[in-house]
């Protein structure tokens, strides 16, 4: 099909509609194989209850819905105030546009979606019409000066509830409002929907490509052990294996490899990463739209000491998907290999507003405590750090880190204790391997002597060897 066909895709549906007896649904501009530009796409649906719905040319019977296949309902207005319909119907759309972004996904389009406004509706008979897996329906409510919003994703073949969650905050302003519960509900929703693929393909017979990457990202996403790190990659392997063109399965291969480094779980860290920047590099240059893929790039561009490379990757990434709170998160880490810890707060509590339940969260709030320490910040540095401890308390840096703030603010045994507990966990931690560690990073000795100087002292004053 030529693309200057497509203006005559539309003008047939303008024709016919009103003169059969049947129905059209919208279901937005789609992406087909060998056409280069978005083709508008209808679904056929008959008045008659006893004439089978119309088949396309394409296949003779109903395939079963694409994967990560979604349609947005419009969300309700439970207060009923007319004036803040276009406040609801913005979450709708603007979530609508956000899930569109996720690589894999069909999300149905919003001038579809609201065909089934104010309606009634049998959900399972949406899924079957616009042949949907999951369909997502929520509500608005505004009591007083709070605004509270509930969603919950259902699986459109049996109706059953596979997720909720439910946003309750003071009223501010709506515009900031209706972009914080969109940008937070996409991030959720980002995770759900791999951990529901996850699950149905554990039960397929002969799981594909597809398959095998959703359980490797179902892997990571319940802890990056050093367990749950090689069961994953084992899984992107195996996905590779079966389709040398699964991008996402590359990408998600080159990503465990780099967090295995990073924990020193591999024989040769720097060999694993330059491997998976090599191999990043190279899926990049095929499909330079893949945000999560240069995240993962900016990844390696931090472990290797390379802090400003590692912000660009980031910011690009931002720019292809907003909703990335990793991408906040390792910005935040590169300002302090920048000397610029004043900096690493406002990115943290960008993570945190896009992610605030993320399973790596611990990283961001322990960088924020440093960037404190290094500002001489200790009462707001003991904040961040003690939410890092309550997170994850097998983080040793926070643990030394911890103890050197409570040093400083002149609690020397509640110092020694947490620096105790951090030898347990590393028992052969010392400040010489601590400031080492930054000073590899350095361009600029003297300044990460003079921002970090302070804080290996006080790991001295708190009982941390030598």
């Amino acid at each position: 099909m030529r693309a200057g066909r497509r203006a005559d895709l539309g003008t047939a549906h303008d024709h016919v509609r009103g003169r059969i007896d049947a129905g059209f649904v919208d279901l937005g501009e789609q992406a087909l194989k060998n056409v280069t530009r978005p083709v508008r796409a209808y679904a056929v649906r008959t008045n008659d209850a006893s004439i089978a719905p119309a088949s396309t040319a394409a296949t003779a019977e109903r395939q079963a819905p694409p994967r990560l296949s979604i349609i947005v309902l419009p969300f309700a207005n439970v207060g009923g105030d007319a004036s803040e319909d276009y406040f609801v119907d913005g979450v709708t759309e603007s979530l609508t546009t956000d899930l569109s972004r996720i690589r894999g996904s069909f999300v149905i389009g919003r001038n579809t979606a609201f065909t089934y406004k104010g309606k009634a509706v049998d959900l399972k008979r949406i899924g079957r019409e616009l042949n949907v897996s999951y369909v997502l329906e929520g509500s608005v409510q505004r009591g007083g000066n709070r605004m509270r919003v509930n969603v919950q994703l259902i699986d459109a073949e049996f109706g059953h509830h596979l997720w909720a969650e439910r946003f309750d905050k003071p009223l501010a302003d709506l515009f900031d409002m209706q972009d914080e519960i969109v940008a937070r509900l996409a991030g959720a929703l980002n995770s759900q929907l791999v951990e529901v693929e996850a699950r149905r393909a554990e039960k397929a017979p002969n799981p594909n490509s597809m398959d095998l990457y959703f359980q490797g990202e179902a892997c990571i996403n319940r802890g990056a052990s050093p367990d749950n790190l090689a069961r994953a990659r084992d899984f992107y392997d195996r996905a590779m294996a079966a389709d040398p063109n699964n991008v996402d399965a590359c990408v998600g291969s080159a990503r465990a490899d780099i967090m295995a480094a990073m924990q020193f779980a591999v024989s040769d860290p720097s060999a694993t990463l330059a491997a998976a920047e090599a191999k990043l590099t190279s899926v990049l240059s095929l499909v330079p739209d893949h945000a999560r893929g240069h995240v993962a790039l900016g990844l390696v561009y931090m472990a290797t000491k390379r802090a400003s490379e590692c912000v660009a990757e980031c910011e690009h990434a931002l720019a292809l998907d907003r909703n990335l709170a990793t991408a906040h998160g390792l910005i935040g880490s590169s300002k302090l290999q920048l000397l610029r810890p004043e900096e690493t707060e406002a990115h943290v509590l960008e993570a945190l507003r896009l992610s605030p339940r993320d399973m790596g969260a611990y990283h961001w709030t322990y960088n924020a405590g440093v960037a404190k320490v290094a500002l001489g910040l200790h009462d707001q540095a003991l904040v961040w750090l003690r939410r890092t401890v309550e997170a994850n308390r097998n983080h040793p840096y926070a643990h030394f880190v911890l103890g050197a703030t409570l040093a400083r603010l002149g609690r020397q045994e509640e110092a020694r204790s947490a620096v105790k507990a951090g030898l347990a966990l590393y028992p052969s931690f010392a400040v010489s391997r601590f400031s080492a560690f930054w000073l590899t990073s350095a361009t600029d000795k003297p300044t990460y002597v003079a921002q970090f100087g302070p804080l290996w002292e006080a790991m001295r004053m708190a009982g941390v060897p030598e």
